[in-house]
């Protein structure tokens, strides 16, 4: 994966996009730490479809709720308050 300062970047975008289109995932720094990743659409399109749905999306949807695996109850700790004196 190549990586592009953001100023280089900005500056020559087209080359940086054909760059994307044709090897894959460009990275772009900023100030030296990195900030983002040009992926193509192709890419995005098949991250998007395997990942998993929101809780908003399951809500929402006509799917069958009792398949969803749901956590085992009284497993959780209560947090212990302490009384300030």
């Amino acid at each position: 994966m190549q990586t592009w300062q953001v100023q280089d970047a900005k500056a020559r975008f087209s080359e940086f996009l054909d760059a994307c289109l044709a090897e894959g995932p460009q990275m772009v720094t900023k100030r030296g730490a990195q900030a983002a990743v040009l992926i193509p659409v192709e890419v995005w399109e098949r991250l998007q479809a395997a990942a998993k749905p929101s809780l908003k999306q399951l809500l929402l949807s006509d799917s069958n709720r009792a398949d969803l695996e749901l956590p085992a109850r009284g497993q959780a700790r209560r947090r212990v308050v302490q009384a300030v004196e």
